[in-house]
């Protein structure tokens, strides 16, 4: 384990119990987003290298991005 988080773990092991459940379970959810972002990445990393990968008309994914917010 990193010292940072051993840091983190040591500061939040002061905490209430309450207060440690929630830290806890946010942290928790935010492993299992990354793993999920990560497997994600792997898999259009994974889809480049086997050639599926096409061209991006950059000007055109912004525009139709700033449109859907």
């Amino acid at each position: 384990m990193v010292k940072t988080l051993e840091q983190a773990i040591a500061e939040v092991a002061s905490l209430p119990d309450a207060d440690q459940e929630q830290i806890g379970r946010r942290l928790l959810t935010h492993v299992e987003k990354l793993r999920q972002l990560r497997g994600k990445i792997d898999k259009g990393i994974r889809s480049l290298d086997a050639g599926k990968g096409t061209a991006l008309d950059i000007e055109k994914f912004v525009r139709r991005k700033s449109t859907s917010v």
